[in-house]
């Protein structure tokens, strides 16, 4: 059957491995859900077992025992009875015989979350305020999944067929897919986003694995893309995916660790926590995934991890939302309209900040917080940046292993200071305590570009680029040093995870200095038209039309100064265009 169909008063939609029904929502593994769609297939007609097992599992020897658990875990999602039935029937010695009509659903619905195939779920009170319902959703298929069955016990020798004959895949970089709001309630999405930052944070600092950035995963957040290609595309061997419920001061959080090249479970639990031992909890997932694929953390990281803390709730969450709102600053670098949108998002998540502090004034990250704030205007006063050096230093006094802490200072000591040793110093601090930090790779590679050490800071661009592929971390130190190469690959993220994708206008550059001038000034056209600067593309037609490329210029200046008079106008951009003009 293809698309969704209805099976009585359930939606199951196969490409989600879901069915719901009145906002209730059960997720299946994928083998069960072929089960199911098999049996639709031949609605009323008793479907022998072999002819399900050879459907479902073509190239694989399973006995009878995993397909009546698949069977039982579907009668488990439809609140179904065996002795009962009012959807599946058991014909003895014979097969199964969908009872209810199957027919197809009108719509479709996109992909929510994430497939968790197995979970095992941590001792701990279970808030009362999570309904049962809401439970057997956060827990997503409490019973051990075919493909577990199948490796656990090694049924026909399914490990070796799988991996090899070693006992476990060799896990050694890992991608943290956005986790999942199963809340129900759309303004808790800071607090996932809040959620995923702090797992790839704590698996970051693990200096033997490989951890992509967050800017390059968030794009993946409603993707049906299947997760080997993800893993391709992001060049990772394990892919860590989860959810989390809310309520009130309790938060459940699932988590699993997939081998992505053969989309094979291989690790899954369920942790229930107060919300003050979220940080706890990150960390006890982020170990527990060190030890499933055997990565050996330095005495140093085993030390931070056995000195993780309770925080307080209010401060975590009022954080947590200044965090969210600062990100919308950044999501408007370049678009129209930029400043006020900024401003009044600026405003907000200092508000939030100082709000974390309020409820607990040993919370390094509010401070920090409050110092990035303040560097995310511009232009920037003089007491904007006295204040923020004052409040990042705050950060660092009370939790000197806050990473970005280091990198707000690093960036105040180069910008303001001019202290090149004591900016080296947080450098190196940002890249030893977050190996994994793209953007601590990033800015230091820029340093050691300002330092004439243009080898080693080649070195960290690269790195950087390894873990934010969505990013072109390389097109600007080509631009720093004057070297243009049209071969590389610019086939980058659309947008980005900040609504830009800084690999077009590195490439309009590359068309200018290599003499392809129509080139140059089309992508500057989309360039415009990306960033909502409609007249300035139209400048640009107008001006190459009349009288070539520096007529275009010409023409795109005179717009781009009309617009710095009444708004915030990028002024490197400007610089750049009258570069051009000599």
């Amino acid at each position: 059957m293809n698309g969704d169909f209805q099976v009585g008063p359930w939606l199951v939609q196969p490409s989600l491995n879901n069915i719901s029904q009145n906002g209730t929502s059960n997720r299946l593994e994928p083998k069960v859900m072929q089960v199911l769609v098999c049996l639709a297939e031949h609605k009323g007609e008793v479907v022998p077992k072999d002819t399900i097992l050879q459907t479902v599992w073509p190239d694989t020897f399973v006995s009878d025992d995993v397909l009546k658990r698949s069977v039982s875990e579907l009668r488990r999602a439809f609140e179904d009875d065996a002795r009962e039935s009012r959807i599946i029937e058991t014909i003895p010695r014979r097969g199964y015989r969908l009872i209810v009509e199957a027919k197809p659903a009108n719509g479709s619905v996109r992909r929510h979350s994430a497939e968790v195939r197995a979970v095992k779920t941590e001792p701990a009170s279970v808030p009362r305020t999570i309904g049962k319902r809401q439970i057997a959703l956060a827990a997503l298929g409490s019973v051990v999944a075919v493909s577990l069955l199948l490796l656990g016990f090694n049924i026909g020798g399914s490990r070796q067929r799988v991996f090899g004959s070693g006992s476990a895949p060799v896990i050694r970089s890992l991608a943290v897919l956005p986790l999942q709001n199963l809340s129900g309630d759309p303004s808790q999405e800071y607090f996932a986003d809040g959620m995923t930052e702090e797992l790839i944070t704590e698996l970051s600092s693990i200096s033997a694995l490989k951890v992509i950035s967050r800017t390059s995963i968030m794009r993946y957040r409603n993707t049906d893309k299947p997760l080997p290609e993800i893993a391709r595309e992001l060049n990772v061997d394990g892919i860590v995916e989860g959810s989390f419920l809310r309520s009130e001061d309790m938060v459940r959080i699932t988590a699993q660790l997939i081998y992505a090249p053969k989309d094979i479970n291989i690790w899954a639990r369920t942790y229930d926590r107060k919300l003050g031992d979220v940080l706890l909890l990150q960390s006890a997932v982020a170990n527990a995934i060190a030890d499933e694929i055997k990565v050996k953390l330095t005495p140093k990281e085993k030390v931070r991890w056995a000195h993780v803390r309770a925080v307080n709730p209010k401060a975590l969450d009022a954080c947590l939302a200044g965090r969210y709102h600062l990100e919308r600053v950044n999501t408007r670098v370049v678009k129209k309209g930029r400043e006020r949108f900024a401003e009044a998002e600026r405003e907000k998540a200092i508000q939030r900040f100082q709000e974390a502090i309020n409820a607990d004034p040993s919370y390094a990250p509010g401070y920090l917080g409050i110092a990035d704030a303040l560097l995310s205007s511009s232009p920037l006063g003089s007491n904007r940046v006295s204040d923020a050096k004052a409040a990042v230093s705050k950060a660092l006094e009370l939790d000197g292993s806050l990473v970005d802490a280091h990198i707000t200072s690093a960036m105040l000591q180069m910008a303001s200071d001019w202290n090149w040793s004591g900016a080296e110093k947080e450098y190196r601090q940002v890249v030893e305590l977050n190996p994994s930090s793209a953007l601590g790779h990033d800015l230091y590679g820029y340093f050691l570009d300002a330092m004439g050490r243009l080898d080693e800071a080649m070195e960290e661009h690269q790195k950087a680029q390894e873990l934010d592929p969505s990013k072109d971390h390389i097109g600007g130190e080509l631009y720093f040093r004057q070297k243009w190469d049209l071969g590389r690959d610019l086939i980058i993220d659309q947008g980005g995870a900040n609504g830009v994708n800084n690999a077009d206008y590195y490439r309009a550059v590359e068309y200018e200095r290599l003499g392809m001038y129509q080139e140059a000034v089309a992508e500057w056209e989309d360039v415009a038209r990306k960033y909502k600067y409609d007249d300035l593309a139209i400048a640009l037609a107008r001006g190459y039309s009349r009288s070539g490329y520096k007529a275009a210029l010409q023409e795109v200046v005179l717009g781009m100064e009309k617009h710095a008079r009444r708004d915030y106008f990028p002024p490197w951009l400007l610089a750049h265009f009258y570069g051009e003009l000599g």
